[in-house]
């Protein structure tokens, strides 16, 4: 585990993952979370695989987040997770992604922790369950392991794509509401959806904004230029469908 004193209290924190080489989204979702005044940046990992902009999104990334974990594309680009992991359009886009990246991209995704507990919160990919197995957390089941392994009250995580918020108290809850109030006892795990490659049947771009002072984290959805994304990844010979899903967020 990483431990950083990053996002401390009276401060608003812009969550973000999935990019996947998506660098038309993410800049769009950078530029809405500027326009909030977010004070700090974190990111729950998968910077790389599926889009056209792999090296970009690392130096945007790079530059502008305070914390990041490594997700499995990150650590499948550079040979950390096993290829067979992947389906065949992953394992393709990987293959490519390699070979867009210099020797301190790649030393840099490997390099990256798989969990940070910062002062307020904590970040993992998938699950703090095993984080380098990168188990999927679609239900409250599944939750309930990370939980247990949940330093902070308040966590962060992607991988699945869909936007939503699994509450730990008596009994456990599952939420998709845009808006949720920390103020009942338990824990809180959150995943903040996609920036590049949402799955959820919206298009636009998924991240999350956590006010600290207010006690509340708030679901944003970022139009960005969906057309210009998918056209790059055709250009650059990658599997058609990672372009036609971007039209239809799935």
């Amino acid at each position: 585990m990483c431990i950083r004193r990053i996002g401390a209290r009276n401060l608003k924190i812009g969550i973000i993952g999935d990019i996947h080489g998506n660098l038309e989204a993410l800049e769009a979702v950078l530029e809405a979370l500027a326009a909030e005044r977010v004070e700090q940046i974190a990111c729950v990992g998968d910077i790389v695989g599926y889009g056209a902009d792999p090296a970009a999104c690392i130096a945007v990334v790079r530059e502008r987040a305070g914390a990041v974990v490594a997700g499995n594309h990150d650590w499948g680009v550079v040979g950390k997770q096993a290829i067979d992991y992947f389906n065949a359009a992953a394992r393709e886009a990987l293959a490519w992604t390699s070979q867009q990246l210099s020797e301190e991209d790649r030393w840099w995704l490997s390099n990256l922790p798989l969990t940070v507990r910062a002062e307020a919160y904590e970040l993992v990919h998938a699950s703090f369950h095993n984080p380098g197995q990168f188990p999927y957390i679609f239900n409250l089941e599944d939750a309930g392991p990370s939980f247990a392994r949940q330093r902070q009250d308040v966590a962060f995580f992607g991988h699945t794509h869909w936007p939503s918020t699994f509450l730990g108290g008596e009994p456990v809850q599952h939420s998709i509401q845009k808006v949720v109030p920390l103020d009942s006892p338990g824990k809180v795990l959150v995943n903040v959806g996609s920036v590049g490659q949402p799955r959820d049947s919206d298009p636009a771009a998924s991240c999350v904004v956590f006010d600290t002072n207010r006690r509340r984290i708030s679901f944003r959805r970022v139009a960005y230029d969906v057309e210009k994304a998918a056209g790059k990844i055709v250009k650059a010979g990658l599997p058609a469908s990672l372009a036609e899903r971007l039209f239809v967020g799935y």
